[in-house]
C-alpha cells in the first residue's frame, strides 16, 4: 500500500517541514507517518516497545528504529506520540525534549500529559478508523488541533493543513465529545454491521445482500437531521414486525437486549 520514501535534504522550517520522530508503530502511528512523509516532512527514527514492530515501520522509510526511550533521537523538530492512552502517560514522565514541538494523536487524553515533556505541545486527532495496510485518501479526513501555546497551535495548523483542507481548532473538552460520538458511529456502527453479519451466515443467507442497504444508510448523513430520516418498524410502530423479530431473538439474549434497547430509543425519539 505504501511506496517506501528516501529521505532527502528538506527545509527547516518546522511549518514547511522537517524532521519528525515517530513514538509508537501501531495503525494510528503508521498512517500518521506517511500522512506526514507525504506532505514533506522526514520520517528519521521509529520508537516502539515491540522492537519488531519499530522496524516494520522503521524499514518502510528507511530509518533507524529503537525500542529504548534513552537512545531515542533528540534533534529533531517534532515528536509524533501515537501509542496507546496508558504508555502515554508512562512515556511522558521519562522523556524531556527542551522545546521541541510535541503531540499526541488521542480522542481523549488531555493534552498537558506532554507538559512535562516539553512547553510547546498539543494534539492532532484525527476521528477515523486506522488499519495499517488499508490506504486511505488523508486529504479528506478531518484534523482537529489543540496547543499549549499560539504559536504551537500555529504549529500544529500549519502541518495538518499541509495533509488536508479540513482543519479544526476544538477544546480538550469537545475532543472528548467527538471521541465519544465517534465511538458511537463507528465501533458501536460497526458491532451492530457484526451482529447483522452473523445473523445472516447463521442463516445460510450472503452478507452481500444487504451490502447496498448498508451503504445506503451511511449516505444518509449528507441530507439532514438523521432522527428525520428514520425509519423501519419501531418508527412506524408496527408492532406485528417487532413482535416477530423479538421472538426469533429468543434465543440470542444479548441481541435481544441490544434489539429491545434501540427499538425504545427509535421510537422514543420519532414518535413525537
Amino acid at each position: 500500500m505504501y511506496r517506501n520514501m528516501s529521505i532527502s535534504k528538506r527545509n527547516t522550517s518546522i511549518a514547511q517541514g522537517g524532521q519528525m520522530v515517530v513514538i509508537g508503530a501501531g495503525n494510528v502511528a503508521t498512517h500518521f507517518a506517511h500522512a506526514f512523509s507525504a506532505a514533506g516532512y522526514a520520517i528519521v527514527q521509529v520508537y516502539s516497545r515491540t522492537i519488531d514492530s519499530a522496524r516494520t515501520l522503521a524499514g518502510q522509510f528507511g530509518v533507524g528504529c529503537t525500542n529504548s526511550l534513552s537512545l531515542l533521537r533528540t534533534d529533531a523538530d517534532i515528536y509524533v506520540f501515537a501509542v496507546s492512552d496508558d504508555a502515554l502517560f508512562d512515556i511522558a514522565l521519562d522523556l524531556k525534549l527542551k522545546d521541541k514541538i510535541c503531540f499526541h494523536t488521542s480522542g481523549t487524553v488531555p493534552m498537558d500529559v506532554l507538559s512535562p515533556i516539553t512547553k510547546n505541545y498539543g494534539v492532532i486527532y484525527v476521528p477515523q478508523t486506522f488499519v495499517k495496510h488499508i490506504a486511505m485518501d488523508y486529504s479528506k479526513l478531518p484534523f482537529c488541533i489543540e496547543a499549549s501555546n499560539a504559536t504551537t497551535l500555529a504549529t500544529l495548523k500549519a502541518m495538518a493543513s499541509a495533509i488536508s483542507p479540513s482543519v479544526y481548532a476544538l477544546s480538550g473538552e469537545q475532543r472528548k465529545y467527538l471521541h465519544l460520538a465517534s465511538v458511537f458511529a463507528n465501533n458501536f456502527g460497526n458491532c451492530i454491521n457484526a451482529m447483522a453479519q452473523q445473523i445472516m451466515e447463521q442463516h445460510d443467507l450472503p452478507f452481500e445482500i444487504i451490502h447496498p442497504l448498508i451503504s445506503e444508510t451511511a449516505k444518509k448523513i449528507q441530507y439532514g437531521n438523521l432522527w428525520d430520516l428514520q425509519t423501519g418498524p419501531a418508527k412506524r410502530g408496527d408492532i406485528k414486525t417487532l413482535d416477530k423479530h423479538r421472538r426469533l431473538l429468543a434465543d440470542d439474549s444479548k441481541a435481544l437486549e441490544v434489539y429491545n434497547l434501540l427499538t425504545s430509543i427509535i421510537e422514543e425519539k420519532t414518535n413525537k
